[in-house]
């Protein structure tokens, strides 16, 4: 009679627990705002990576909206998530910033979270990565590739995330070839294959020999593909899309950070944060370089990934120089974090200019 009980105990134990994780996983529903689609092969596609592991690993139910514009549409498909059962939305577009800080406040019992902006509320949260150490390694090989040593950047809006990235990438490029100059074309949109497409086709009729890019689609890699040029892609591997030209590209993995919030959110310890991590955290990495690349340019390059993973290389170490020549950080000085994360000017060796903004 007492093995019986003690079998019924750890029946009902077994139930409740299961019961318990049914509901609470019945409770979460993870909305996600895209500002392109998920073909896009890049931005979009890579988030939407991120979403697939949260309803394979979490069991939890998923929506979506693509194509999003960065105004006034964001609230009304904020609105519609919520109405539709979500708890936890991700907002993965910077322009989406402010509408989601005003709907955060309208629904204070969802979580919000927006990706590369930097504001937060009491239930909205800021995330990024540092993607600018798998660009300054990108930047190494582009440098040692170039033979005109011009080098191509389609860039999407003059904003510090993708300053940052410029810089960056410039110099990794001068840390190998001094001589090599990165000339920024701005296309002003996130997602538009035909601008991006132009744009590097123009860099490319200027003399450039390679192509980087800020941008979410592939269209810049194919425009250097169907020049005979070179090209470093960004978001993810984009080998597939234009192997000939495709040299690598600094790639994102959201989904250990994306399980991970819906998991502290399933288990009641989330909180509002600004998360900025890097190739130490696996959120950012570099894309395994092609064919294209020489074993010197990869033993480059591996030595210098191991510098950043342990620490004695950090991307924005003193002395750098602005356009002007100007020193902007010393020798043997480090940019901090929110002159990073605020950063308007340029590296020494890029060719291009920034809008003064507004006031």
């Amino acid at each position: 009679m007492k093995r019986i009980l003690s079998l019924l105990v750890i029946m009902v134990m077994a139930c409740t627990l299961f019961l318990s994780g049914c509901t609470q996983a019945a409770a979460t529903k993870v909305g996600f705002i895209y500002v392109g689609t998920i073909g896009d092969g890049g931005w979009t596609y890579a988030h939407n990576e991120g979403r697939l592991a949260i309803a394979k690993e979490l069991k939890v139910p998923t929506i979506y909206t693509e194509s999003v514009k960065e105004n006034q549409d964001v609230e009304k498909v904020i609105a519609d998530m919520v109405d539709q059962g979500c708890n936890i939305i991700f907002a993965t577009s910077f322009g989406y910033m402010d509408f989601v800080e005003k709907m955060a406040g309208k629904f204070p019992n969802v979580k919000f979270l927006h990706c590369s902006g930097y504001k937060t509320t009491a239930n909205m949260s800021n995330y990024f990565g540092k993607i600018e150490e798998p660009r300054y390694l990108s930047g190494i090989v582009a440098g040692l590739k170039t033979k005109t040593n011009k080098i191509g950047y389609v860039a999407a809006f003059d904003i510090p995330e993708v300053v940052r990235g410029i810089n960056a990438f410039t110099l990794g490029v001068q840390s190998v070839n001094p001589s090599a100059t990165v000339t920024v074309k701005w296309t002003k949109t996130w997602f538009d294959p035909a601008i991006e497409k132009e744009a590097s086709k123009t860099l490319l009729s200027e003399g450039v020999d390679i192509v980087a890019q800020h941008q979410d689609s592939s269209a810049a890699m194919l425009a250097a593909e169907e020049k005979g040029a070179f090209a470093v892609g960004y978001n993810t591997d984009m080998l597939k899309m234009a192997p000939k030209a495709h040299l690598t590209a600094p790639i994102w993995n959201w989904a250990p950070y994306y399980v991970d919030q819906v998991k502290q959110v399933q288990a009641g310890t989330w909180k509002s944060s600004s998360y900025w991590e890097g190739m130490k955290a696996k959120v950012v990495d570099l894309a395994p370089l092609s064919g294209n690349v020489t074993a010197d340019a990869q033993a480059k390059v591996d030595a210098a990934k191991t510098k950043i993973l342990d620490g004695s290389l950090n991307v924005f170490a003193g002395e750098i120089k602005d356009q002007s020549g100007a020193v902007k950080v010393a020798k043997g000085a480090v940019l901090s974090d929110k002159d990073q994360l605020s950063m308007d000017w340029f590296v020494q060796g890029v060719v291009g200019k920034i809008e003064p903004k507004k006031q």
